[in-house]
């Protein structure tokens, strides 16, 4: 397994507002700040996407026919693609692929086996001390990869107020559940009182120990992030932890940044995570300068998914041996605080870590290793 250190890259800052030759130029800038501007002129048909990205006729022929996943990007998140690239990193994320008509034998709908822990309406209980609370089905675009692509966008799974009520109680009556998880969709859509209405109550049970809040929201949409929906989310009896979903350092646009650290203001504690994806970041210095673009932003980066395997995704999949090949790499070249942890997600089973094994073999009273420098050391295994 390699070694070697990342080659750096240079940062590549997305423009900060629509540039003047794209399709957007004519577009008042307090309607493109507008979020609901933003989600109400989202692109989603192939004609709309064809105005700034290739579609090919097979393409046109799959979207038209409605086979694939739910398509919507911003205008935002689509003027930080580079234009008519399908090579773009952010591109393959959200434009949709005749690959994922191709179905392998071991994807999945449900590839982490949600469904058979559904508790209550929108609880999932697959853990002993935590549950995911899914609040809506709803995302400001729409990611090809979604593990719950089965659902999202179906506008059947927003929780109404009974719905919602009964979620919460299983929560409340359930003693041995100490962290939520928010998630959807996502959750960031809800209004700003009803996010806050539903963190309220979350806080005031008193078993729980902290709350957490899965978004992508400050990517595809940072102009959501106002400080009405900062106040929505300002700390309570027991903190608030907001994960973002980033998978490239060009995601970090200063719109981005700027609306991470209206979060971090708020008091609010971020952490990063990554899906490794192919032909996005599945090389060490992107991933190198996404997390340290993440710390910048003031998020720490906390987990890298390994790309599950949901239906019609093997085009954007790795394998884990070139993961783990690409933690090598980061590790000790990179500084700690930019490493997060590489996971797969079993079906049903949880996530497990995955590292890279530095450890050669284990005598009695040594260990013999080998540092991110490829060099062999010799540590005493003794316990006094």
């Amino acid at each position: 397994m390699s070694n070697r250190a990342p080659t750096p890259v240079q940062p590549v800052h997305a423009p900060s507002a629509a540039p003047a030759d794209s399709l957007w130029r004519d577009v008042a800038p307090a309607d493109w700040n507008d979020w609901r501007w933003q989600l109400r002129n989202r692109l989603r048909t192939a004609d709309e996407l064809s105005q700034h990205f290739t579609i090919t006729p097979e393409l046109r022929t799959f979207l038209d026919a409605g086979r694939g996943f739910e398509v919507a990007v911003t205008p935002y998140f689509a003027a930080l693609c580079r234009p008519f690239d399908p090579t773009c990193p952010l591109t393959r994320q959200i434009l949709p692929d005749v690959a994922e008509a191709t179905v392998r034998d071991f994807e999945r709908a449900d590839p982490l086996g949600e469904d058979p822990h559904r508790k209550a309406p929108g609880i999932v209980h697959k853990y002993p001390d935590r549950v995911l609370l899914l609040v809506t089905d709803t995302c400001a675009a729409y990611c090809r990869y979604c593990t719950r692509a089965r659902w999202v966008a179906s506008g059947a799974d927003t929780l109404g107020t009974a719905e919602l009520d009964a979620g919460i109680a299983y929560i409340a009556r359930t003693p041995a559940i100490r962290d939520v998880l928010i998630s959807g969709g996502d959750p960031l859509l809800l209004s700003s009182a009803k996010l806050a209405a539903i963190l309220d109550r979350l806080a005031a049970i008193p078993h729980l120990r902290f709350i957490r809040l899965g978004t992508r929201v400050p990517v595809f949409l940072p102009q959501r992030i106002d400080a009405a929906l900062v106040h929505a989310l300002r700390p309570r009896r027991i903190p608030l932890f907001i994960n973002v979903h980033c998978n490239h350092f060009v995601e970090l646009a200063p719109e981005v940044r700027a609306s991470l650290g209206r979060l971090a203001d708020g008091g609010i504690s971020l952490g990063g995570q990554t899906v490794l994806l192919r032909g996005v970041n599945d090389d060490a210095a992107t991933l190198q300068e996404t997390f340290y673009a993440l710390l910048s932003a003031r998020v720490r980066p906390y987990y890298l998914f390994h790309c599950d395997p949901i239906r019609g995704s093997a085009h954007l999949r790795t394998s884990v041996d070139a993961g783990l090949a690409l933690m090598r790499q980061l590790l000790g070249h990179t500084s700690g605080m930019a490493v997060p942890k590489y996971v797969i997600d079993l079906e049903g089973g949880g996530k497990i870590p995955l590292w890279p094994d530095f450890v050669e073999h284990i005598d009695r009273s040594v260990l013999h290793v080998t540092n991110f420098r490829g060099e062999t050391w010799r540590y005493v295994n003794h316990a006094d």
